[in-house]
């Protein structure tokens, strides 16, 4: 107990002589701390009033805004403005709008009226008896064809393909621009522009709905961008910018603020099947539940060969149904619209997560040949390209890519993720909502 005392009193000692030292040395003062004043009793009411927060501004209609001193933006791009260019067909006119008809592009920002679906690159409304809607677009559109020709330039050698291919690759760059459910989006292409600025060609990554219909979406981009589809193996493309293309002088793409609302279209499944009736509907539909599925398709997957699929089971069978449980509902039902447009075929069901379709009665087996398997790799193609030009917006550069043979025969063999077979019990007939 004393060696404890005596310990602990050294170790005192230490501690105050050692702190003395360093008084000496450095001459630290320690400063003389305020006493704080007494606050008074309202103080603490103006501190909570100050970290109040604002009240937000009522809300006012766009029309009511005030937009002088503001640019609005203009733009030469002679197509109209959507929201999606793969996912919209022009020719389906909707029968109603699910919102009033404000721009996302935001109000007074694009001088391009917005109809709702889109904003149209001429003004619907016609101002004079004597001027012709059609003529102007079709100049517009001539203008662009001409300039879209002229920045191209010449054919790439196969020297040139191949090593901008080889540039695009994933070892090589992480550059890519993914092209998803939505498709081909507006504000897309300003992505593509901008990864024109750093590079001669931008790798594109295209999965889900868009890829049911591949035809379409190598259409849409040359049209769109401009560009040019040097490589397409799966749902992987390059699109080369051209050879005298310049990113001081791009187009001016004005950007969507927001998504708008889709618009009200037709239903897709009505209640009684043309050429059948009430009875026979049923039927058909308890059926088509019932017969084993063709394939089971997963989620943002790869589906160029689901066309080809369905076109040489109805060779043998009157009903086909596609799984599609795990997807969402806009997803499958916009698939069905596609086989519908494609294949073609009737739309029987969507219930239960399943695409049951329905050959119809006069189906001619022999209005699709199957076509042999041809790569859209252009590396690979002889010299025979070179003899081609670029006479139409949406035409091929080179021969190797011709989009004569359907794109949905490419890559013949099932993707591993959409190859299971599904056999699904018995299910009772209800009609589709």
């Amino acid at each position: 107990m004393i060696f404890r005392q005596i310990t602990s009193k050294k170790y005192f000692f230490s501690v105050r002589f050692f702190s003395s030292i360093l008084k000496d040395r450095y001459g630290f003062v320690a400063s003389s701390i305020p006493i704080p004043q007494s606050c008074s009793p309202n103080s603490s009411e103006v501190n909570g009033n100050q970290k109040r927060k604002k009240n937000k501004e009522p809300y006012r209609p766009p029309s009511s805004l005030d937009m002088t001193g503001k640019k609005i933006i203009h733009s030469n791009l002679p197509f109209d403005f959507r929201f999606s260019y793969t996912e919209s067909n022009p020719n389906v006119k909707p029968i109603g709008l699910r919102e009033p008809k404000y721009s996302p592009f935001g109000p007074g920002r694009v001088d391009r009226a917005w109809t709702g679906v889109c904003a149209p690159a001429v003004d619907p409304v016609l101002k004079s008896v004597e001027g012709d809607v059609s003529n102007d677009a079709e100049k517009k559109l001539e203008e662009w064809r001409r300039r879209r020709k002229m920045i191209i330039g010449e054919i790439l050698t196969p020297a040139e393909r191949a090593f901008l291919i080889e540039k695009c690759q994933k070892n090589r760059t992480k550059r890519q621009v993914n092209l998803g459910r939505d498709g081909l989006t507006h504000n897309m292409l300003n992505d593509i522009h901008n990864n024109w600025k750093h590079s001669e060609a931008v790798r594109i990554k295209c999965l889900g709905v868009p890829t049911v219909d591949m035809k379409n979406v190598c259409n849409q981009l040359e049209e769109k961008t401009g560009g040019l589809i040097i490589h397409r193996h799966g749902g992987q493309i390059i699109l080369f910018r051209g050879r005298h293309y310049n990113p001081k002088k791009r187009p001016v793409i004005p950007l969507m603020l927001w998504k708008p609302h889709e618009p009200v279209y037709p239903r897709l499944i009505r209640t009684v099947i043309d050429g059948l009736t009430i009875e026979e509907t049923k039927e058909t539909r308890r059926r088509g539940l019932a017969v084993p599925a063709l394939t089971k398709l997963a989620k943002n997957g790869y589906y160029a060969s689901l066309v080809p699929m369905v076109r040489d089971a109805f060779l043998t069978d009157e009903l086909v149904r596609i799984d599609c449980k795990g997807l969402p509902t806009t997803d499958y039902k916009k698939i069905g619209v596609k086989l519908r447009e494609l294949v073609p075929c009737i739309l029987v069901t969507f219930q239960k997560e399943q695409v049951v379709v329905w050959r119809g009665k006069d189906y001619n087996s022999n209005a699709h040949i199957k076509s042999e398997h041809k790569s859209f790799s252009l590396v690979s193609k002889s010299d025979e390209s070179t003899e081609k030009t670029l006479t139409d917006i949406s035409a091929p550069y080179y021969s190797s890519y011709s989009h004569d043979q359907s794109s949905d025969t490419e890559d013949f063999e099932m993707d591993p993720r959409i190859e299971e077979q599904v056999n699904s019990p018995q299910c009772s007939s209800e009609e589709c909502p």
